[in-house]
């Protein structure tokens, strides 16, 4: 008789917490070399080598951080996180082409310790924005040229992590969601969009000509709060007739009372009249 498998329901994932390093777009050991009109919108660092070359022509909208306080702080919160996301569990074990699949949030890795994307892969939360979204590497992530990363049903890209186990490589003019921490090295080709991070905990991060925006979280969900009532008040002392008082009723009786009285006055006037013909 065969032994039937249980069914294990898999926690929600917490996001992983870069902390420091959460304000760096671009964070490397052995500095950041750019060619070409970059932009980071973002912070960018590097510790313990404080080489950063190319800038301009490229462009940083945030703090450069070479080799300080705040960059060798940020490289030690960036292996906490790098040990956080390589360590979550259960793992799903998906094939190492990314391209045309749609997944859920969830922890994937593959047998070949590999990811690659060609094409489009497609991360949907279901409706959950708080949807967490890792993928494990024991080696390698690589994105092919043209290539995309999308996200559907309320995914948002600050909850998607990319643990590379050695170096990362994004493809021309591909566009790429999500927060890349890897151990080694990171190269950003040319015209690339990364909507998230490029964080190298041991060598350099090479960039051409790239658009890179740090990903946040929307924290709050807004809702519309119901509409209020109007309640219009119950006149009390009588039933509403015209205007909404008793008004009107007043103003009937006193139209009666006046045309009796003046019906009486012609009727003694007529009277009057004739008792003088006859006389």
């Amino acid at each position: 008789m065969l032994a039937l498998k249980p069914l294990i329901a898999s926690a929600a994932q917490p996001p992983v917490d870069l902390r420091t390093a959460d304000s760096y777009a671009v964070l490397a050991g052995q500095g950041v070399t750019n060619t070409g009109p970059t932009v980071i919108r973002g912070d960018l660092g590097t510790s313990p080598n404080p080489a950063v070359t190319g800038f301009p022509p490229g462009k940083v909208k945030g703090a450069v951080h070479k080799a300080d306080a705040a960059a060798l702080q940020a490289k030690k919160d960036l292996t906490k996180a790098y040990n956080d996301a390589a360590g979550r569990t259960p793992v799903t074990t998906i094939g190492t082409q990314l391209g045309g699949k749609t997944l859920k949030p969830g922890v994937y890795d593959s047998n070949s310790g590999t990811f690659q994307i060609t094409g489009a892969l497609t991360l949907d939360a279901q409706g959950d924005p708080n949807g967490v979204f890792i993928f494990q590497m024991a080696a390698t992530l690589v994105s092919a040229s043209n290539s995309h990363v999308r996200l559907i049903g309320a995914a948002q890209p600050c909850n998607v992590f990319w643990q590379v186990g050695s170096s990362a490589t994004l493809g021309t003019n591909s566009s790429f969601t999500g927060n890349i921490l890897a151990l080694t090295s990171i190269q950003v080709q040319t015209n690339v969009t990364v909507q998230g991070r490029v964080l190298a905990r041991n060598a350099s991060v090479t960039l051409d000509a790239d658009n890179i925006t740090v990903a946040t979280c929307s924290t709050s969900a807004t809702s519309t709060p119901p509409p209020t009532s109007q309640v219009t008040p119950v006149p009390s002392g009588g039933v509403q007739t015209g205007g909404g008082s008793t008004a009107g009723l007043q103003d009937v009786a006193l139209l009666v009372f006046g045309g009796a009285l003046l019906a009486a006055a012609a009727g003694t006037f007529a009277m009057r009249r004739r008792s003088m013909r006859h006389d």
